[in-house]
C-alpha cells in the first residue's frame, strides 16, 4: 500500500526552474511532444529525475503548441487514443535509451480537465496508458472521480489526485484559469497542499468545504516561483508530519 504523499510536477514545458523543482519532488510528470516536449527536452527531464532520484512519468496533452493544451478541442475518443498513445511511446522509446523505466500517465491541461468530466474521454485518456503498459495514472481525486473510475475500468492503479496551486469548484473540479481564484498565491498554496494531503480536502472558491482524497500533490512546474513553492510545499508537509515519497508501482 502507498503511504504518505506523493508530489509532483509538470516538467518538461521548456521552464527555467526545472532543476530547482526536480529537486523538490518525488514524481515528475514529462510533456512529451503533444502540449510541448521534443526529444531532447525529454532525454533532458528524464536525466534530471534519475540524478535526483524522481519517479518519472508521461504528461500527454492535446496537441496544441499554440494553445500550450489549455484550449478546448474535441477528437473521437479512438482519435485521443491514438495521440495520447503517440506521446507516451515517444516518451518510453527517449527512456529506453536513458536506461529510465517510467512510472506513470498524468493527462495535462485542458484534457485532464475536460477528462474529468467525459466518461468516453475519460475512457479514451486511460486505454493509451493501460496500451503502453505504465502502472500508475494519475487522476483527479474526489469519491466519484470519473478519471479515476475510467482508469480503474481498465485496471489501472489509479491515484487520486489534488492540487495545491489551483482553485477549485463547488464539485471538486479545478477552478477554470479564465478566472478570478484560479491559481492560489504561494502562502495559500503551500497551505491548501498540507490540507489535502493531512485532511483530504479544500475550500472551493465559493468558500465550500470539498473533499479531496489524494495519494498525490502536483504543483505546477512553469511558474516564476515554482521552485520556491516546491521547496516551502516540502518543508510544510514534513513539518506537518507527511511521509513524502513517490507512489510504488504496486500501489
Amino acid at each position: 500500500m502507498h503511504t504518505g504523499t506523493d508530489l509532483n510536477a509538470d516538467l518538461g514545458e521548456g521552464s527555467a526552474h526545472e532543476e530547482a523543482v526536480m529537486a523538490f519532488v518525488t514524481s515528475a510528470n514529462i510533456a512529451c511532444g503533444g502540449h510541448a516536449g521534443d526529444a531532447e527536452t525529454m532525454r533532458d527531464s528524464l536525466r534530471l529525475a534519475a540524478r535526483h532520484g524522481v519517479a518519472a512519468g508521461a504528461h500527454p496533452g492535446f496537441p496544441d503548441r499554440e494553445g500550450f493544451g489549455r484550449r478546448e478541442l474535441h477528437f473521437a475518443p479512438a482519435e485521443v487514443t491514438a495521440f495520447v498513445r503517440e506521446q507516451i511511446e515517444a516518451l518510453k522509446a527517449v527512456a529506453a535509451r536513458e536506461g529510465v523505466t517510467l512510472r506513470h500517465v498524468k493527462p495535462h491541461g485542458m484534457l485532464y480537465n475536460m477528462a474529468a468530466r467525459d466518461p468516453a474521454l475519460a475512457r479514451a485518456v486511460a486505454q493509451a496508458a493501460h496500451d503502453s503498459g505504465l502502472p500508475l495514472y494519475y487522476g483527479l481525486a474526489g469519491d466519484d472521480s470519473v478519471m479515476l473510475r475510467g482508469a480503474r475500468a481498465l485496471g489501472l492503479t489509479a491515484l487520486g489526485e489534488g492540487f495545491a496551486d489551483r482553485g477549485y469548484a463547488l464539485d471538486g473540479t479545478l477552478w477554470p484559469r479564465s478566472q478570478a481564484g484560479a491559481l492560489l498565491p504561494h502562502a495559500a498554496a503551500v497551505a491548501q497542499g498540507v490540507r489535502i494531503a493531512r485532511q483530504g480536502q479544500v475550500q472551493a472558491v465559493t468558500g465550500e468545504w470539498v473533499r479531496v482524497p489524494a495519494q498525490t500533490l502536483c504543483l505546477h512546474g512553469d511558474g516564476a516561483e515554482a521552485a520556491e513553492l516546491a521547496r516551502d510545499l516540502r518543508a510544510a508537509l514534513e513539518a506537518a508530519g507527511v511521509r513524502v515519497l513517490a507512489p510504488a508501482p504496486s500501489t
